[in-house]
């Protein structure tokens, strides 16, 4: 990886360097988000689902 920034630095080309570093974080960002939002998902499904098993349970008395 070092290689790559020198020979980026060498040639003055510091504004690609910045775009490559800036769409990576944002790429990170984003798979994060949706990872976390997956995660979420599932919790709420698994909440729900349990509500149903106890209303069905106790939900006739």
């Amino acid at each position: 990886m070092s290689e790559i920034v020198t020979t980026i630095i060498e040639r003055g080309d510091l504004a690609h360097l910045a775009l490559f570093l800036w769409a990576s974080a944002a790429s990170a960002f984003a798979y994060r988000a949706l990872r976390e939002l997956g995660e979420a998902t599932r919790r709420l499904d698994a909440f729900v689902r349990e509500l149903a098993r106890f209303n069905r349970r106790y939900g006739s008395e």
